[in-house]
């Protein structure tokens, strides 16, 4: 059985959020599209959060804007069994639960959407490949930032979301297109069309 896994879809990477990414709507769209796969298929889904710790940064304060995740995503009855975790490092899988609960509902593979392409959800399909799971990812379900160092140079955020998931690749983890991809591409299914009203400011 597949899981769904949802790392970090949360405020703070909108457009109005303290760490913006570029392509966050597109990526939202298609993370709405993997959730509503996912129920459609009774499959289950664990929602992660994160939580920056007191002594970082201001952005993920439990209880800010920020922090929560965005609109409209988190579990809901009805469907396969859904379950949010919490988490204060990069992994979803350091000391949340996750396996634990995966392992219970019986998932032997895992498709992981959120963000940062090379942060959170890198590290999180590591976690899950060590721990013995198939690990996939939707390479169009995520998104990352521009970063620049004076020593090495500078990369665009798309240049980072591809670098990420070709290290993962090699790794052994699965890209995995989804059919609004193919559909976006041939002209079949309107922009943004899978993201609810409830749209993130």
């Amino acid at each position: 059985m597949q899981a769904l896994v949802v790392v970090d879809v949360q405020n703070e990477f909108s457009p109005s959020g303290l760490r913006p990414v570029p392509n966050h709507a597109e990526a939202l769209e298609h993370i709405w599209f993997r959730v509503q796969e996912a129920r459609r298929l009774n499959q289950p889904i664990a929602w992660v959060i994160h939580h920056n710790k007191p002594t970082e940064s201001r952005a993920f304060v439990p209880g800010t804007w920020g922090a929560e995740p965005s609109p409209g995503l988190g579990p809901e009855p009805g469907f396969g069994p859904e379950k949010r975790f919490e988490k204060d490092v990069f992994g979803a899988f350091t000391a949340t639960g996750l396996e634990e609960w995966l392992r219970s509902i019986g998932a032997e593979s895992v498709l992981i959407v959120g963000f940062y392409t090379h942060m959170c959800l890198s590290t999180s399909a590591r976690e899950a490949l060590v721990r013995g799971f198939d690990v996939a990812v939707d390479p169009e379900a995520t998104g990352a930032r521009d970063l620049e160092d004076d020593l090495l140079g500078q990369l665009s955020a798309d240049e980072v979301r591809r670098s990420a998931l070709l290290h993962l690749k090699n790794m052994g983890v699965t890209m995995a297109q989804s059919e609004l991809t193919a559909s976006t591409a041939a002209g079949n299914v309107e922009k943004n069309s899978w993201i609810p009203n409830v749209r993130p400011q």
